[in-house]
């Protein structure tokens, strides 16, 4: 019995000592230094976006402030509640549009090449992109992203103005008018001006008829206003219109922003 229980252990011995020679064990005879912890990588820092300011020049006479009028046609549809306003009143004004708008409205292009005397058109991009050149989030739009991005979104809106039968653009306004200062530098070396402005009219045509109105109604001497013309649905056109007619019969002096001298902050005119 007690030659058994030797063999037994014998072999048992033997055993392991052939598993430790031969087969790699799957867990280390010593325990290793634990690793230290790797730090994760430092977020990218987001763009510095400024959103310009314009001005332009004053009449400087009591009763007749001078205002620019600026509307942006993003895409959506053209609002006929502003636009018969404007044909209506004679009101002069500066548009700012896409090329997908001026897919979507042919009738509202036509009236604004019917009527040179009030309307100037201007470049807004070729798919209302913000106009920065580096990746990011604009109101959870997302930036061109590179110089070439926004080259391609400033170059593809005048390409389809000019095919659409409009004068080659001057004026640049890119979706929800914020920008890098490198962006903004690259627009202007393409010979645009950069529209900012100084009056928000309606809040992006997010805002009621009664604050829009209030809005407007309220531009001084030499204030540029921004509002759109593409959101037919919207209480703010409402506000927008009613604006329109408040200033006529206060005396304002209506401007297109090519027919007045202009002065825009972030390097955006200069």
């Amino acid at each position: 019995m007690n030659r058994i229980l030797i063999a037994s252990a014998f072999l048992l011995v033997s055993i392991s000592a052939a598993f430790a020679d031969g087969i790699p064990s799957a867990v280390p005879t010593a325990v290793s230094p634990v690793p230290a912890a790797v730090s994760p990588a430092p977020k990218a820092s987001a763009p510095k976006l400024v959103e310009p300011h314009l001005h332009i020049a004053r009449s400087n006479i009591a009763g007749h402030a001078r205002i620019a009028l600026t509307f942006d046609a993003c895409m959506g549809q053209a609002d006929e509640r502003i636009l018969s306003t404007l044909v209506r009143e004679r009101i002069p004004a500066t548009i700012f549009v896409t090329a997908r708008w001026l897919k979507r409205n042919p009738a509202a292009l036509a009236v604004f090449l019917q009527n040179p005397d009030l309307f100037e058109l201007e470049n807004h991009g070729q798919n209302h992109i913000p106009a920065v050149d580096t990746p990011t989030l604009v109101y959870g739009i997302a930036s061109a992203g590179s110089p070439q991005a926004v080259r391609q979104e400033v170059e593809g809106g005048a390409a389809a103005m000019v095919a659409a039968g409009i004068p080659a653009p001057h004026w640049f306004r890119g979706s929800t008018a914020k920008y890098d200062l490198s962006a903004i530098g690259e627009i202007r070396a393409m010979g645009y001006r950069i529209a900012g402005y100084s009056v928000n009219g309606d809040g992006g045509s997010l805002l009621g008829a009664v604050i829009t109105e209030k809005r407007i109604a309220s531009a001084k001497d030499g204030d540029v206003v921004i509002s759109h013309i593409n959101q037919p649905t919207h209480a703010a056109g409402e506000g927008v219109a009613k604006a329109l007619v408040d200033l006529k019969a206060k005396g304002t002096q209506f401007v297109r922003l090519e027919d007045v001298e202009d002065t825009g902050d972030d390097k955006t005119t200069e």
